[in-house]
């Protein structure tokens, strides 16, 4: 395995581990030095621990049917990690019971101690065994999703390869492509539906050991949504369904006039008209990191060096391959002080702005590393996904690098914009089927997969003709990792986009300003509140009808100017 992360200490050692732990939870915390003193040991534990089990996490990711990874994987899930969950809660005890609690400087230590409290609200030792059967459940998924291949001609493709496929300009290709595609994730449909069966099972019971009415209320909770409700993401609903679906519908009915089609079908929502290609901005993984190289080099040096250094230290997974995990993401390795990206290229545009997306993951990381507060380097979702999808548009005027065809760059430019027109309904679905399965958990997979398909119709466009094939619209969720893995992970998405054009539109006015405003709100990591971070870059947590409203004028505008 490679060598890309380091152990300081023997993690898969419980014994070893829970005695470091004792050790650190009898040090004295009663003065305000004491206390600080005790808090940075803590961090420099915890931190051990996190790079080791990041680092089985990628190798199990990277070859999930690899014996020894995912052993050592499983041994994390099923021993580790809960005895780190249980002393971690017995440290928030220990934090909230010092007696130099009330003598810390409240403006850095509120945020911490919200959390903690909020930490100590939910947490039930009895949700620890439960909580190693559901990541059992996520494994499991990953195994079968992981293991999908497909024969195109006389070659074996895995699931993310078929991408260029599906936006082939000759129609059938793109017909056999979606077909496989999907073909291969009905042959798993249900063995899928059975371990989502047991991880609402499961979730349930975890939300009632707290006490709470639902997984939905626990998982705010857990998550720490402390400034927004399950009604202001109702309400958002609402907003996209007014404001997005009609533009997205205007989007889709312009691309069906394009394709010189009479219906259109779900295998044409990707496809380029004939005469063209799909966009393909590198030919090689090679390319695509030194040219993003080039990107961040003129953005920041310190992008730069970053980049650098994980592609020296074998911190890029990028291809994609048989037996590797679906999807992409940055994992932080706080020892090593670089994450690891983990992707699966096929050569598409798409490839090109994941790299980007999870480099603003990186450099969120890394602008994080001299936050005084370890904890303050744990940020949520929704300032973790403003500094990655933000990063996706930060980069845009630099694009001329990976298209030297004028044309081809417009239409990359062009197909960014309309991807997040596309892509705000979809985000909606996502979150809106995940609090309706919560609040209704005796639901069956039939009524689950009707709930899709209603929502798919009620809150995106409906210009797709599904006739025929409706199977596939109402098992579409079905491929969504998020909600079997990080479940109610997927609203961050959606708020962070809108405050990602913000942060663009603040971009195309003054370059400089916006970036330097960028680095600011990465830097406070969790130190603040989200109001407080997006702020700090400049722009507003708002996701109110007013702001989605304008914020579709600007990009219709923004791609009018395109054309």
């Amino acid at each position: 395995m490679p060598a890309f992360y380091v152990e300081p200490i023997h993690v898969q050692d419980p014994t070893k581990l829970e005695k470091m732990f004792n050790e650190l939870l009898q040090a004295p915390t009663e003065s305000v030095e004491e206390f600080e003193a005790w808090l940075k040991k803590q961090t420099e534990l915890f931190d051990s621990i996190e790079e080791a089990m990041s680092g089985h996490y990628i190798d199990f990711q990277c070859q999930s049917d690899l014996k020894e990874a995912k052993e050592k994987f499983e041994y994390d899930q099923t021993v580790i990690d809960p005895l780190y969950k249980k002393y971690a809660s017995l440290f928030d005890e220990a934090f909230l019971s010092s007696k130099a609690l009330n003598q810390l400087d409240p403006v850095l230590y509120n945020q911490l101690i919200k959390r903690k409290q909020n930490a100590k609200e939910i947490f039930r030792l009895e949700n620890i065994d439960l909580e190693v059967k559901e990541d059992e459940l996520a494994t499991k998924y990953f195994e079968y999703t992981g293991a999908l291949t497909v024969q195109w001609d006389d070659e074996e493709l895995t699931l993310s390869e078929l991408s260029p496929y599906i936006q082939d300009p000759n129609r059938k290709t793109r017909q056999k492509a979606l077909t496989l595609l999907s073909e291969a994730i009905l042959s798993k449909e249900a063995e899928l539906q059975e371990i989502m069966n047991q991880l609402i099972v499961i979730r349930h019971k975890k939300a009632q050991n707290a006490g709470l009415t639902n997984f939905r209320d626990y998982m705010f909770k857990k998550y720490e949504r402390f400034d927004y409700t399950p009604e202001d993401c109702k309400n958002l609903a609402e907003s996209i369904q007014k404001h997005v679906k009609p533009l997205k519908e205007k989007l889709q009915k312009q691309h069906k006039l394009e394709l010189g089609i009479d219906t259109y079908r779900p295998w044409d929502r990707q496809g380029v008209p004939k005469g063209e290609k799909p966009l393909q901005p590198f030919a090689t993984t090679n390319e695509l990191i030194e040219k993003s190289k080039t990107i961040f080099d003129n953005l920041d040096p310190r992008f730069y060096e970053l980049l650098t250094k994980m592609n020296e230290g074998g911190m890029l997974d990028l291809n994609s391959r048989k037996g590797k995990a679906p999807g992409g993401f940055c994992s932080n390795l706080p020892i090593s002080e670089l994450s690891f990206i983990f992707m699966n290229a096929s050569k598409t545009h798409d490839d090109m702005i994941t790299l980007l997306h999870e480099m603003g993951h990186c450099i969120h990381n890394d602008l994080m590393r001299t936050q005084p507060i370890g904890e303050y380097r744990e940020t949520p979702m929704e300032s973790a996904e403003l500094a990655s999808m933000s990063m996706e548009l930060l980069t845009m005027d630099q694009w001329n690098l990976f298209y030297k065809d004028e044309a081809e760059l417009i239409r990359a430019k062009k197909e960014q914009l309309t991807g997040i027109i596309h892509f705000l309904p979809q985000g909606m679905i996502i979150d809106q089927f995940q609090h309706w399965m919560y609040e209704n958990p005796e639901h069956t997979a039939a009524e689950r997969d009707a709930m899709y398909k209603e929502l798919m119709i009620e809150l995106d466009s409906n210009v797709v003709d599904w006739s025929s094939y409706e199977k596939w619209q109402e098992t579409a969720w079905l491929r969504v990792l998020h909600i079997f893995e990080v479940p109610f992970y997927y609203i961050e998405y959606v708020i962070a986009q809108l405050g990602a054009v913000q942060m663009y539109k603040q971009y195309r006015e003054n370059p400089e300003q916006a970036l330097k405003n960028y680095k600011k709100a990465l830097s406070l990591g969790s130190s603040r509140s989200l109001p407080e971070v997006y702020e700090a870059a400049g722009i507003r947590f708002d996701f109110s009808e007013s702001m989605v409203r304008e914020l579709m004028k600007f990009l219709e505008e923004e791609l009018d100017l395109l054309n």
